[in-house]
């Protein structure tokens, strides 16, 4: 039976975050959720919840006393800015006697990562999901006013990854051994086309769906309507119309660390069905 440990998430009412936190406490573990203001936090029942920024890594002082494992983000703020409190951070982790670390990978080398690669005094892990399931639910405001989804690339692949087979892998690397200065390419168990993807949601929601494919043009103008920066736009343009092999590459980690298959995108669309129905 695994001993009870206490596990320190930030990030913890994010996508990933709130998974990471239910799939340590299903497993038995406590948790302690950090966040800039625990008023508005809304997490599970026996979840403790305090107040820190990871811009300012003295507030977390009293957040990491009798922790065990810290789940890291790479990011801070209301911008969403790159930490480059990383050090400090860390520094803090080890007097606190901080055994194991994972790291949510942001897309791209930062700061955070870097330093938590180059420590050798605690047990690392880093962890690269590939595009989130969750993604989908950028359609649901489409599909229930107009019944279509909006898309370039249709025919680009992804081996797009369920948010909570993201958390069971964060919940294993944080509280079991053999992990350490491992990087986990996170997947799901097939890689599917946008249109894939629409034909599930559409059984799930049961209600046709079209999918209207649009040219670059159309969908950086329809992007720039939705204010998304440049950047983001510039991104997206490079990771849909030139998806990178691992992304659209199942890699089989979820079943490797957890025992378990991971999770479909036809049980994800199952699970939020009622989000892409038309309004009452």
């Amino acid at each position: 039976m695994t001993q009870t440990q206490k596990i320190l998430v930030t990030g913890a009412t994010g996508t990933v975050g709130r998974q990471v936190v239910a799939e340590l406490l299903a497993r038995g573990h406590a948790v302690r959720a950090l966040t800039r203001d625990a008023a508005k936090a809304v997490l599970p029942d026996g979840v403790e919840v305090v107040e820190g920024d990871l811009t300012d890594p003295g507030s977390l002082a009293p957040a990491l006393e009798g922790i065990t494992g810290l789940h890291l983000i790479t990011f801070g703020g209301a911008a969403f800015t790159p930490l480059e409190t990383g050090p400090r951070i860390l520094e803090l982790a080890r007097s606190a006697g901080v055994r194991r670390i994972t790291v949510l990978h942001g897309g791209g080398p930062t700061p955070l990562e870097d330093a938590v690669r180059g420590d050798d005094a605690v047990s690392w892990t880093v962890l690269m999901p590939v595009e989130f399931m969750a993604n989908a639910l950028e359609w649901a405001d489409g599909i229930r006013s107009a019944g279509e989804v909006r898309e370039p690339f249709v025919e680009r692949l992804s081996a797009m990854v369920h948010e909570g087979d993201i958390g069971a892998v964060a919940a294993v690397t944080l509280t079991e051994e053999g992990h350490a200065g491992q990087e986990y390419v996170i997947t799901g168990p097939e890689v599917l086309t946008v249109g894939d993807k629409v034909k599930a949601v559409a059984a799930a929601a049961g209600r046709e769906i079209a999918l209207v494919e649009l040219t670059e043009e159309q969908a950086v103008a329809q992007w720039r309507a939705a204010y998304l920066p440049e950047d983001v736009i510039g991104f997206l343009l490079e990771a849909y119309g030139n998806t990178p092999e691992v992304g659209r590459t199942v890699s089989g980690t979820v079943e490797k660390i957890t025992g378990r298959p991971a999770r479909t995108f036809a049980r994800w669309a199952d699970e939020h069905a009622d989000v892409f129905r038309k309004r009452a």
